[in-house]
């Protein structure tokens, strides 16, 4: 969604597909995420048909036409895909080579040559940051998990100590910084800009995965003191290449497209002239498509062709990287109509209304929202796209810099305190071998640490901007 249809929103020039009043528009929103939830949690119906019916139910509880309703769930659909679709695409892409090219395990190894002792907990953390900027979350643990496991073994090191600064570098790239979809999602609802939220995101992802990681790792590891279970170390994907891609081109291309983005960024303030050329350059090769379509191009040769990939291996990479994230495309695009649903109705004059009633911080009650949907429905990428639907029309008087905070605000709330309804915690607890109050001791409390400091940090940076 773009800034120019908030604005319109915002303005009333938008005519809603109901004309029901605020109080049946608030029960259809709590009906609508109601029957999402019940789907995903007690009948265990995947995201995307959750997303679907909920939609349709909202639509329905509001007093919609069905048939506006569905226009109005199918254009959000295809809008969102189409805006961040070829983006999580290119990131997977991106991802795979990382992986399988050994990419991954050259930075992991590198930097834990040069760490021990104290430092260690301090190397995970900026391994599971770099590893994490073009991973999906639960690809960045089944790369990580194994060097986890490893070090904690054969260091003799506390698998807390180890292992939750390592989560805490991936999860606070999961939910607050672009490329990943749920930032994109909201970036797209919120109509912020991309560079501007990610450099943002970076000021506020810094203290914040160092509070949640390397320091509350002492107090985690006192929690709960376990060895690392023998039987979940398994190969790592570099040990049967001839050859690896070298370390200082491996994190160049990573950080390819997070440079670009942020020069694109930096030009817009420091020149803000559209005529200008630099800022007309910039402009182009720091869009999100055109960064990461390099950083896809440029890997191709520095970690493939660098692993000793032929042209049918590289051609297999990229292939196998698209399958799994089908299912990712298909959620965030049911978030997107849902969001469209939840604007068409008129839930966004509602949330204006009633936080001009309340006099409620923006930021906080976006929140608040994203908050209430994650405890709810368990996924982070659904609490986004569903907050940043409801909080949208609040960005329509709002500077860039606000709009970029109310993203990163929406992506704090998503990460609050992941239970056992999120797939997060089931996958963490097995790996790690521990029972289910252990993970939420460690997890669950890393989880509510980063969501609630992030938006601490988020507060201060809307006071000085």
């Amino acid at each position: 969604m773009t800034s120019l249809s908030v604005e319109t929103l915002a303005a009333g020039a938008v005519e809603p597909i109901t004309s029901a009043g605020n109080g049946q528009l608030g029960i259809a929103v709590l009906a609508g995420i109601a029957v999402i939830v019940l789907l995903i949690t007690k009948f265990k119906l995947h995201a995307f048909l959750a997303l679907t019916i909920g939609s349709l139910a909202l639509g329905a509880f509001a007093g919609a036409p069905l048939d506006k309703a569905i226009t109005s769930f199918s254009t959000g659909l295809g809008n969102t895909v189409a805006g961040v679709g070829v983006l999580i695409a290119l990131g997977a892409i991106l991802g795979k080579l990382l992986a399988d090219s050994g990419g991954a395990d050259q930075i992991v190894d590198t930097i834990l040559a040069k760490a021990s002792g104290r430092a260690m907990p301090w190397a995970m953390v900026l391994i599971a940051s770099i590893i994490g900027l073009p991973l999906f979350f639960e690809v960045g643990i089944v790369l990580l998990i194994p060097v986890v496991l490893l070090v904690a073994k054969r260091g003799n090191y506390s698998l807390m100590r180890i292992g939750i600064p390592a989560l805490a570098g991936l999860s606070v790239m999961h939910g607050l910084i672009p490329p990943h979809p749920g930032p994109l999602v909201a970036i797209d609802a919120i109509g912020a800009n991309l560079g501007l939220t990610l450099g943002l995101g970076v000021l506020v992802a810094i203290p914040t995965v160092i509070i949640a990681g390397p320091l509350f790792s002492k107090y985690a590891a006192r929690w709960v003191d376990i060895p690392a279970p023998e039987r979940m170390i398994p190969q790592r994907p570099s040990e049967d290449l001839e050859r690896r891609p070298g370390f200082g081109a491996t994190v160049a291309t990573v950080l390819l497209p997070v440079v670009l983005m942020l020069a694109k960024a930096l030009v817009d303030i420091i020149v803000n002239d559209p005529d200008n050329p630099v800022q007309r350059v910039t402009d182009v090769i720091g869009s999100p498509l055109i960064a990461l379509l390099a950083a896809v191009l440029v890997g191709l040769f520095t970690l493939g062709r660098a692993a000793g990939f032929t042209k049918d291996r590289l051609s297999s990479t990229v292939e196998k990287s698209l399958a799994p994230i089908a299912g990712v495309l298909m959620i965030v695009g049911a978030g997107g109509g849902f969001k469209q649903t939840l604007i068409d109705v008129g839930v966004g004059q509602m949330i204006l209304d009633f936080s001009t009633d309340w006099a409620i911080p923006t930021l906080l009650l976006a929140w608040l929202i994203a908050v209430a949907i994650r405890l709810a429905t368990g996924s982070a990428t659904v609490a986004t796209i569903s907050a940043a639907g409801l909080v949208a029309p609040l960005a329509a008087d709002m500077s860039a810099s606000h709009a970029a905070l109310l993203v990163l605000a929406v992506g704090a709330g998503s990460l609050f305190f992941s239970h056992v309804n999120d797939a997060g915690f089931w996958l963490v607890k097995e790996y790690f071998g521990m029972d289910v109050g252990q993970t939420i001791k460690t997890w669950s409390v890393m989880e509510t640490i980063i969501s609630v400091i992030s938006l601490g940090f988020v507060l201060l940076l809307s006071l000085v901007l």
